[in-house]
């Protein structure tokens, strides 16, 4: 029994003994560790604020890079800090090259969709086809942009719904940015009846351009008959405005062509039913 009780305890000595040499000897870089990272994570996201809003201040560079600058940043600080506790091990630089390296093998091919989501940012921030605030269609979602990070692009949609879309299928469809030109066409056919003059239904086409100052003189309007349909004759416009002013100008000129072409007499046919014979009775005859 004495004998259990000093190997015991010649083992509990042991053991303190190794703790003792081992806090000797990595206390500190623990302690300098642990200030490096909580120092290092505060400086990530304080250099990543200094980034943002330089970027913010400068007129040549926009919104997307600015977000995007921004994440780099931080996550290269980041970097650097976890290589310099590291370090404070005893880690060699060239060993962990290799630890690194062999890393990122593992990891790429764990994360393939995610690092393809990182390249499809890449490229997306260096050819640009769309930039924050610009209405867009992605992947088959339409919105305005908000924000585009190294993984994903944000939406919103019309009524205001946040859309979140992976950079790879972002870069791995068709885009289509309606906000890229300054200037935009706007595109509207109204039937009129056979009977009507199609000249003078021309010219009220005309005069209702000529009400709304939004609508650009360059290029030309655009009135022409188009189509003779089964019960209407096409009349079409085509004018260009701002792509700002499309839509209110599409909605004045919808509400206004109406009015326009009633006060001229001209009416816009509309399909009609003729009920040709005499309708069945449905009720039930008696005899005597």
């Amino acid at each position: 029994m004495e004998d259990q009780i000093l190997q015991t305890r010649d083992l509990i000595e042991l053991q303190l003994a190794t703790f003792t040499q081992m806090m000797a000897r990595y206390g500190l870089s623990v302690v300098y560790a642990i200030i490096v990272l909580i120092v290092g994570w505060w400086a990530a996201g304080r250099i990543a604020n200094v980034v943002r809003r330089a970027c913010e201040r400068s007129d040549h560079i926009d919104n997307t890079v600015t977000g995007f600058a921004s994440s780099i940043t931080r996550y290269s600080v980041i970097a650097l800090v976890i290589i310099t506790v590291l370090q404070l091990f005893g880690f060699q630089t060239t060993s962990l090259v290799a630890v690194i390296g062999a890393a990122s093998l593992a990891i790429g091919l764990a994360l393939q969709g995610t690092l393809s989501n990182l390249a499809a940012g890449v490229m997306l921030l260096f050819f640009r086809p769309f930039q924050v605030g610009d209405f867009v269609e992605l992947a088959g979602n339409t919105g305005t942009v908000k924000n585009l990070t190294m993984f994903f692009t944000e939406l919103a949609t019309a009524d205001n719904v946040k859309i979140i879309i992976p950079n790879g299928d972002v870069w791995g469809s068709a885009v289509t940015n309606y906000s890229s030109h300054p200037t935009r066409r706007c595109d509207i056919t109204v039937g009129i009846s056979y009977d009507d003059d199609m000249d003078k239904a021309k010219k009220v086409f005309h005069a209702v351009i000529a009400e709304e100052p939004r609508i650009l003189a360059d290029p030309d309007p655009f009135v022409e008959i188009t189509n003779l349909g089964d019960s209407s004759v096409d009349v079409t416009l085509r004018v260009w405005t701002s792509s700002a002013d499309l839509w209110a100008v599409r909605w004045f000129l919808i509400k206004r062509l109406k009015e326009a072409l009633d006060e001229a007499g001209i009416s816009i046919p509309y399909p009609h039913m003729q009920m040709v014979g005499q309708v069945p009775s449905t009720g039930t005859q008696s005899g005597s």
